[in-house]
């Protein structure tokens, strides 16, 4: 009897993880990304560097991932030459930057399952979060070098040359569109992502480029941005979750 009985939970134990088969996602992913782009910032010319980010991840569901990005790279622009920048301007800026986003991808908010077109559509996301970038110039040229222009900084008299800060910590929030490619395991759940995007971040401040002069004086728009696009890539483990829809249609 004990047999049949030991048969017969293990019978329905079987059939409930096959029922769960595609519903299941990790709670938990890390990952790994390198970026490239350029600051749009006070001098005309910006040059493209890349960038390269560490990410952990809390899957609030397989569909809103909720990341903490620790970026590293370089912002430069300007130059010694008059065609290069009005003034001969340049910097050099290495900076780190640590924000927190969520990515709403499309499977979330809408019904894919009788879809064709929808199933692939449901990874693609848009986001946004908050964050702070710390900016320190490894190089810059605070005065004017044509005599044309007026006078020559720094100014025999007071020494005034272009404002700005060497160092500083400007918060900014980010902007983000992509899509996430997900490789599943042997058990149905999305193990590996594969994410390619673009992001755009608004600073609020004028630290990328080092510069920071009156308005009225020097043509400064708005505050100092920048953009990239992007290649990442997540591992994804601990605790498998139950999700309310199949997130891995199968193929009969």
């Amino acid at each position: 009897m004990k047999k049949y009985i030991l048969f017969f939970v293990l019978f329905f134990a079987l059939v409930t993880v096959k029922a769960q088969s595609g519903f299941n996602y990790y709670e938990y992913g890390v990952g790994v990304g390198g970026s490239y782009g350029k600051a749009e910032a006070d001098l005309k010319k910006q040059d493209y560097h890349p960038a390269f980010n560490l990410n952990l991840v809390y899957n609030y569901s397989p569909y809103l991932p909720i990341t903490a990005e620790l970026q590293k790279g370089t912002f430069s622009g300007g130059g010694a030459l008059k065609s290069q920048d009005a003034y001969g301007r340049y910097f050099s800026n290495s900076y780190f930057s640590l924000n927190i986003h969520a990515d709403l991808q499309a499977g979330e908010i809408m019904d894919y399952a009788d879809s064709w077109f929808l199933d692939r559509i449901k990874n693609l996301y848009v986001g946004t979060g908050i964050g702070f970038i710390y900016n320190k110039m490894t190089s810059i040229q605070r005065y004017n070098r044509f005599p044309e222009n007026g006078a020559v900084f720094p100014d025999p008299l007071s020494a005034e040359g272009f404002r700005g800060a060497d160092k500083g910590i400007n918060l900014f929030f980010p902007l983000r569109l992509g899509y996430e490619f997900k490789i599943y395991d042997d058990y149905d759940q999305p193990r590996y992502g594969i994410d390619i995007g673009i992001q755009h971040y608004y600073t609020f401040g004028e630290g990328l480029d080092g510069y920071n002069d009156p308005p009225a004086k020097y043509k400064n728009n708005a505050p100092d941005q920048y953009t990239f696009v992007s290649l990442g890539f997540k591992y994804n483990f601990g605790n498998t979750t139950s999700y309310n829809k199949l997130i891995k249609k199968f193929q009969y």
